[in-house]
């Protein structure tokens, strides 16, 4: 077709194709982290289900411990391996200052690369209002060239604008759903790990 959608974007000029890569290299990106993140905090939640089950049923920090070996993603295991084995507090204010600072550093890792998914969905639309700006322009350039105006004339450069913004939004509106939903998720993650560190103190201690 002489007007398909991949026949224009074939057809437009140099700056709307530099936008359009760009737009696809977030639009990639972005979803290798949502894939990345969708199989991280399933696995993490799922983990840490089980880690308490064990946890709950386990009386010596010894053997929760070598248990806790098993659950790598969970960061409620991961917590209580990093402040069991580093065993540098001498008193109960000073366990407690280490698990804040290791939920501050669990937190940081179940957030990571959210910020790009941020930047994706509040930064692409407006690359593409560049790149639909820029086709409206050509459009117009179009019809001073040929000193008439017609829909044959008008018609690529506006069809090569709007693909532009569809692809835009295409991009961005992935991304912002899923930045709303992991940060959520991992909201959710942070008060579970400072409720566990509570416990964490006079299990650790007696």
């Amino acid at each position: 077709m002489e007007h398909s959608p991949i026949q224009l974007i074939l057809q437009a000029g140099y700056v709307v194709k530099a936008v359009i890569v760009i737009l696809l290299f977030f639009s990639v990106t972005s979803w290798t982290i949502i894939f990345h993140k969708l199989r991280l905090f399933s696995k993490a939640d799922k983990e840490s289900y089980n880690f308490i089950r064990v946890y709950e049923a386990t009386q010596s920090p010894k053997d929760l411990f070598t248990s806790s070996k098993k659950f790598i993603a969970s960061p409620l295991a991961s917590l209580f391996r990093t402040v069991y084995s580093e065993k540098t507090y001498t008193e109960k204010d000073e366990l407690k200052r280490m698990l804040r600072r290791y939920t501050t550093l669990e937190a940081e890792k179940l957030q990571r690369h959210l910020n790009f998914l941020a930047t994706t969905g509040s930064s692409t639309p407006y690359i593409g209002l560049f790149g639909t700006v820029w086709g409206i322009m050509t459009a117009f350039i179009g019809i001073g060239k040929a000193g008439f105006a017609s829909l044959a004339v008008v018609a690529p450069g506006i069809a090569e604008a709007l693909i532009v913004t569809a692809i835009a939004l295409a991009v961005a509106i992935p991304a912002v759903i899923a930045y709303n939903y992991y940060l959520s998720r991992a909201n959710r993650m942070i008060v579970e790990m400072e409720d566990f560190s509570e416990e964490l103190v006079d299990y650790i201690l007696k």
